[in-house]
């Protein structure tokens, strides 16, 4: 017989009955019943249902052992009555009288509770996240994450795709979030940077001739964090050579349906080739943002024009100078209080706005002070054109057009979570598509990239120079589920003379863009094909598939909210040696005042 075990705890059913067998796992849970005690043994697999009484050896060990003990159990399989059968276990139909047991490790007293689904304090789970994982769910979570990786793989394998691996100890580059440095012990004063994305190395795979790159990719970003982002995560990395953006949708929509469908638990799931392909514009327009929750019915609209004119003197005002105002419908509020349209206005100064106006409807009659001093026919004029009924209400997010918009997108997801108007028990995908090669930055006082600056523009060498900057669209796409990007990717530009004239309206002269992207101008001067790609987030994935509302459930050892490891002690200070090897040394930052030392 095996030293530890005949079979899992997942793996005895009836058939098995009278069987000898052996059995090891963890104490999960235990029942004492006068003389008789149960104890569900757990594994990786499953429970299974013990049993020791005054017959068994077993007994006094098992009922001195702590919860989460280790042990393995000697006894023979056993039918349980009839009225004793849980249907919920695929172990349900039989439990193991113990005649024998042994010790494998004592567990002391828990930090945390593991048999049951307690919320708990994150500081605790995640010091003890080794405890943490055995609960059920963290369990399941960690084991869908693997499976969903594998068929990721497989999905991209089918499809031609090769995977490759690229560098983790990189160059540091001045595009995009800050950086981890790594310190070079060889070459002092030099630092190599963990990647924030394979992205050089993967277009560098393009020009040196493979067709079809991916990796399921380990990032890095020294950002601050927030529930869904991480500082070190993966990602679905892939790209491809002599591609249009239709060709990369048209090979990650049937991957991402697939993964989706085969996960969601019977939730439907947005077909592949059906994803809807919005414009970056339209999307800011209809949703406030450029990742919307397509569950969320509300669309918004611009109504500017209606109060170019009107007796509601602020936003005549607003428009007046250049601003805009955003409508955003609350159907069915008729029954609502006036405390609900107060309370979305007190939202919306805490969330750091000038406030959030709004009309009241019920049986067709109009309130509230824009609907008194803009009018009835002025009301009616725009319930008309937004196809709004008599108990609709409307909210209004007036000011600067990026100001209204971010204003506007946040009012209706509020109104859409608060009316419970999202649709459950689906997955909804889409495209955002044209964004804009460029914009104006407040700050600087100048045209800088918009988004990735490695795009290829739209129209190419011709838009750079008959088109206004900021009216030139870029081949870049983002993917997003239920509000959440997924990734974003591009059509890359691969030839140089584009590179140095888009750098150029952005205010980079030649001999910068040669120093700081030397590796990628001087390959794309050797004979570069047309490529593109993009790079899914798996731990977004996941968190979805999981219905999770933290990135940090679907990630076996996660970081904190403050990037640290409480179970590994990480980051931690380093001996004075291990610092001279790598040439540097630590500079403190200063102590607040109150802090000083007082002693001397």
């Amino acid at each position: 017989m095996h030293a530890y075990r005949t079979h899992n705890c997942a793996a005895l059913t009836k058939a098995n009955v009278g069987d000898t067998v052996r059995l090891s796992g963890w104490v999960h849970k235990k029942r004492d019943h006068g003389g008789v005690l149960f104890v569900d043994l757990r594994d990786h697999y499953g429970l299974t249902q013990i049993v020791a009484d005054e017959d068994s050896e077993a007994l006094a060990l098992l009922d001195g052992l702590k919860l989460e003990s280790v042990v393995t159990i000697d006894g023979v399989v056993k039918a349980r009555s009839e009225g004793t059968v849980n249907a919920n276990l695929p172990t349900g139909e039989i439990e193991v009288f113990a005649r024998s047991a042994t010790v494998q490790s004592r567990a002391e007293e828990l930090p945390l509770p593991v048999a049951g689904e307690q919320d708990y304090p994150e500081d605790i789970r995640l010091k003890y996240r080794f405890v943490d994982l055995r609960r059920e769910t963290m369990h399941a979570n960690i084991m869908l994450r693997s499976q969903v990786i594998s068929s990721l793989r497989r999905r991209m394998q089918d499809q031609g795709f090769t995977e490759f691996q690229t560098p983790i100890l990189a160059a540091s580059s001045p595009e995009g979030a800050r950086d981890y440095i790594v310190p070079s012990r060889l070459h002092p004063g030099q630092f190599y940077a963990l990647p924030q994305a394979p992205q050089m190395f993967k277009q560098l795979l393009m020009v040196a001739g493979f067709d079809r790159y991916f990796q399921i990719a380990p990032c890095f970003r020294d950002e601050d964090l927030r529930a869904d982002r991480s500082p070190e995560f993966y990602q679905l990395d892939f790209e491809m050579s002599f591609v249009t953006q239709e060709d990369v949708f048209q090979a990650l929509e049937p991957v991402l349906a697939g993964v989706f469908d085969e996960f969601s638990g019977g939730k439907t799931v947005t077909s592949s080739g059906e994803f809807p392909r919005i414009p970056y514009a339209e999307s800011m327009l209809k949703y406030g943002t450029d990742k919307p929750d397509l569950r969320n019915p509300i669309e918004i609209s611009d109504v500017g024009a209606h109060f170019e004119k009107s007796g509601f003197g602020l936003f005549e005002k607003i428009v007046g100078s250049g601003g805009t105002v955003r409508a955003i419908p609350a159907p069915g509020t008729n029954e609502k209080s006036r405390k609900f349209f107060d309370e979305m206005n007190d939202w919306a100064r805490k969330e750091g706005f000038a406030g959030l106006g709004y009309v009241t409807r019920k049986s067709g009659e109009f309130g509230g002070p824009i609907a008194k001093n803009h009018g009835t026919e002025g009301m009616q004029a725009i319930y008309d054109e937004l196809g709004l009924g008599e108990n609709d209400g409307l909210f209004f997010a007036a000011g600067k057009t990026k100001d209204a918009a971010k204003l506007a997108g946040a009012a209706r997801t509020r109104v859409g979570e608060t009316l419970e108007l999202i649709e459950q028990g689906c997955f909804k995908f889409c495209w955002i598509v044209d964004f804009p090669m460029f914009e104006y930055d407040e700050d600087t006082k100048k045209v800088d990239f918009s988004h990735n600056p490695f795009s290829m523009p739209q129209g190419e060498m011709e838009a750079l120079e008959t088109k206004d900057p900021l009216d030139i669209l870029a081949w870049q796409y983002d993917i997003v589920c239920n509000g959440y990007e997924l990734s974003s990717g591009a059509i890359r530009n691969h030839r140089p003379d584009i590179m140095y004239k888009a750098f150029e309206i952005a205010g980079y002269d030649k001999a910068t863009v040669d120093r700081e992207f030397s590796g990628m101008i001087e390959a794309f001067k050797l004979g570069a094909p047309p490529h593109g790609g993009s790079a899914p987030g798996i731990d977004r994935i996941v968190m979805l598939l999981a219905d999770e509302p933290n990135i940090r459930e679907v990630i076996a050892f996660p970081l904190n909210q403050k990037a640290q490891d409480l179970m590994m002690g990480a980051p931690s200070a380093v001996s004075n040696r291990q610092l001279r090897d790598v040439h540097i040394r630590t500079v403190e930052p200063p102590k607040p005042e109150g802090n000083a030392d007082k002693s001397a």
